[in-house]
């Protein structure tokens, strides 16, 4: 009997489908992909190097490149496959990926040694507010719940997957973004028209109720309206770098290899 792979918390299928239904305007709810395209970018210019080959996976990777300066990356492809890239980018994809770490381990195999792969993923506490208010409604309006929010990774989680998948020199950094709304259903709008609507397998099949709906909208207003009257929407990101190992790389020293004791090194001096 082979064994089990990994939980199919995610239906692959549905996710294209809604994002290439709602393609035409992504560009009016591009905010979220917007700002992710803005991490991976200032992680690129931080490094003193170009890339010749690149593969960049995401909806707004063309943000990645507009903002580079000519000549940091030459060669793009957009799609899966190839191998042999000198940087491999992910974008907004593995939060809603089933098997993240094979996602990776098939990224690493793709790069050159000492290629650089980046990932932004949204990580724990994204939509914490939109979370507990369709929560408390549903328990109000249907007496249970069922899940609508995507489980996040946290920063500690991110770089366990960075390590687990083989990359060298693993970094996972967390970024905050809260973008505050006139009204709670703007907030549903942008995640719809940006392609992040609810596609979690054990999700409820049936559309959510309008009484349902409607509570939640108050509750997130009674909760959380600010003094102006705005909601905020809380997103937060994770931005992962880990290079294909190679013999030129920084080692950690090996245990026992230094010249001197932390004990000398803390004692006070003169």
């Amino acid at each position: 009997m082979s064994e089990a792979g990994p939980p199919r918390l995610f239906d692959p299928a549905l996710r294209q489908a809604r994002r290439a239904r709602f393609a035409a305007r992504f560009a009016d709810h591009d905010i979220l992909h917007t700002h992710a395209a803005g991490l991976v970018t200032e992680k690129l210019l931080d490094v003193n190097r170009n890339f010749a080959r690149a593969r960049i996976t995401g909806d707004a990777g063309s943000a990645i490149t507009a903002a580079l300066p000519p000549g940091k990356i030459g060669d793009i492809a957009t799609t899966p496959g190839g191998e042999n890239f000198d940087l491999i980018v992910s974008l907004l994809e593995l939060h809603a990926e089933n098997d993240p770490i094979g996602t990776m381990i098939q990224a690493r195999e793709a790069l050159a040694p000492d290629g650089l792969f980046i990932a932004a993923m949204f990580g724990a506490g994204t939509l914490a507010e939109l979370r507990a208010t369709l929560s408390g409604a549903e328990i109000e309006t249907a007496g249970g719940l069922s899940p609508r929010i995507f489980p996040f990774a946290d920063v500690r989680d991110a770089g366990s997957l960075l390590q687990r998948a083989g990359f060298a020199l693993p970094v996972a950094d967390a970024d905050k973004l809260t973008v505050r709304y006139a009204e709670p259903i703007r907030l549903l709008a942008d995640l719809r028209g940006a392609g992040e609507s609810n596609v979690l397998t054990d999700r409820r099949r049936t559309f959510l109720k309008r009484g349902t709906l409607l509570r939640a909208l108050q509750l997130y207003r009674d909760r959380y309206a600010e003094p102006d009257g705005r909601v905020p929407a809380t997103f937060n990101f994770l931005t992962m770098t880990g290079w294909r190992p190679h013999e030129s790389q920084q080692t950690p020293l090996r245990p026992g290899s230094a010249q001197i004791s932390l004990t000398e090194a803390l004692k006070p001096r003169g």
